[in-house]
């Protein structure tokens, strides 16, 4: 008797086969896999999160500590592969929790994941198990992500030059050339995301930290409005500026998870400004025609004198390009005062207040209570030392400091002088380069840098997102950045996309093939 089976019977037949655990044959390359494409082939039965769980955690093991070594990831997630049974059961049921099911994430070692220690890059609280997770976790996990790993960060997120800790020995090192720094804070989960060891993951930003690691690995990162993504379950460093947010291999990628993360928390009361001005869809944007957009470009941030000759060059063929797609490009756009601005504030150091609260909130999940308890334990990695003494030795509260209000002043005459150039010539975005210099040698603290990220975005609140633009010398990643008004990632990252299909600039660092 001959027997008939229909596709729909062997895509079930192949989806139970893969679920029980066999093996089966498949060509679909983990090495910059994208959430759509990852999603065709799921539903095409060629793979499934057990799959992607076991292909990924086989390219940490052979490039992470081996190979490459990259020296991205501080621990792996036991019960990924759990996750991903779980998951997977419910796919062949027809149940698909959110835009993220079955996706591994890398996230950075300062987010609370429930069942993970969360250690901040500290050895003394490498074993410090939060009781709950972080809001952007949660709302991962509610769209069917797996949190694959926990990577690596300048301590204490303290740093956008490098990324080394305590908790893990040695500096994390960029795929694209390994004797060049990833960029800090969020450099592991730079590295990780571009040498595919996962599908996404996020990061955290203070002053750079995450688009400077973006733009130094070919990724596409988002530091959103502040009051737009939740701060819950994320370590501090100073809370008017901390933000956490994607990092990518592409615009798509980071926009379905900006989509998942972004909203209103109750936990973080910045975020009730995004109540009624928070996009449905972020993804929406992306395709749009960008005909009716005008960008200004800052050319006091990327001066020929003060940057790398072929950074330079990259940054006027970025600006030509996005005039190619259709964007009018508005040159050269002056900010007034930006220096003295930026300049004239005072260091106030809020990390003692907000540290001690997060340390609080973990109750006795952590021995450690107090800031002064971290100090006392001498269990951080020596370049910490004075950070944290001067730290502790600041005000209690930082409001109280005396020069508080004049810095919340000088923030708000810094919006006030970008809107008002916004709005004389009606742009949508600002635009400039992320670096002026090529990646660093790891260990060199004393060469150019060139970092534009610390001046516009952070003391505004304002949003913007790094965007890959070529490789300097052919080699090393850099990337640009679109700035815009509050509230309005919607328009950036449709500048971003229509920028990233006309030139397609990303490519994998060489050395981190498929296994």
């Amino acid at each position: 008797m001959q027997l008939k089976f229909s596709i729909k019977f062997m895509t079930i037949l192949l989806m139970f086969l893969l679920g029980c655990g066999q093996e089966v044959p498949t060509r679909f390359s983990l090495s910059e896999a994208t959430i759509s494409s990852i999603r065709e082939a799921m539903s095409s039965g060629e793979i499934n999160a057990q799959y992607l769980v076991d292909g990924y955690l086989k390219r940490i093991e052979a490039y992470d500590k081996q190979g490459p070594s990259i020296n991205s990831i501080i621990l792996v997630n036991p019960k990924a592969m759990e996750r991903a049974i779980y998951l997977d059961s419910l796919y062949a049921e027809g149940i698909i929790l959110g835009a993220l099911h079955g996706i591994p994430v890398i996230v950075k070692d300062n987010y609370d994941v429930k069942g993970l220690p969360t250690s901040n890059g500290t050895l003394a609280l490498k074993e410090s198990y939060p009781p709950d997770d972080a809001f952007q976790i949660k709302k991962l996990k509610e769209a069917g992500a797996i949190i694959l790993a926990k990577s690596n960060l300048a301590e204490f997120a303290s740093s956008g030059s490098f990324s080394v800790s305590s908790v893990l020995p040695g500096y994390s090192r960029n795929p694209y050339d390994t004797r060049r720094t990833t960029a800090g804070s969020s450099g592991g989960t730079g590295a990780s995301i571009a040498a595919s060891l996962a599908v996404v993951g996020l990061g955290t930003d203070t002053g750079s930290s995450i688009r400077g690691p973006s733009s130094h690995q070919a990724l596409v990162g988002i530091r959103s409005t502040m009051g737009l993504t939740s701060r819950d379950g994320i370590v501090p460093l100073a809370l008017t500026n901390d933000v956490g947010g994607p990092m990518a291999r592409t615009v798509e990628d980071a926009a379905i998870v900006f989509d998942v993360i972004a909203g209103y928390d109750s936990a973080d009361e910045v975020t009730s400004k995004s109540i009624g001005v928070k996009e449905e869809s972020y993804q929406s944007f992306l395709g749009r025609d960008v005909s009716d957009k005008r960008v200004g470009i800052v050319r006091q941030l990327f001066l020929p004198e003060e940057s790398d000759s072929s950074v330079y060059q990259l940054m006027i063929k970025a600006i030509e390009d996005m005039s190619d797609a259709g964007v009018t490009m508005i040159d050269s756009v002056m900010i007034t005062d930006l220096d003295s601005l930026n300049k004239s504030r005072s260091r106030i150091r809020q990390l003692k207040r907000d540290y001690n609260a997060y340390l609080a909130s973990l109750g006795d999940s952590s021995k450690y209570k107090t800031l002064q308890d971290i100090i006392d334990s001498e269990a951080y990695h020596p370049y910490l030392e004075k950070r944290l003494l001067d730290a502790q030795a600041d005000v209690d509260l930082p409001e109280e400091h005396p020069d508080w209000k004049k810095n919340q002043a000088l923030r708000q005459a810094l919006r006030d002088q970008i809107l008002s150039v916004m709005d004389s010539l009606n742009l949508d975005a600002l635009i400039y380069p992320s670096f002026t210099y090529p990646p660093r040698l790891i260990g060199d603290l004393n060469g150019p840098r060139g970092d534009t990220s610390g001046k516009l975005s952070p003391p505004t609140g304002f949003p913007a997102i790094a965007v890959p633009m070529g490789y300097s010398y052919d080699k090393y990643p850099a990337g640009f950045q679109l700035l815009g008004r509050p509230f309005s990632e919607g328009v950036l990252l449709q500048l971003a996309s229509a920028y990233e299909q006309k030139t397609q600039h990303r490519r994998a660092p060489e050395g981190f093939p498929d296994l």
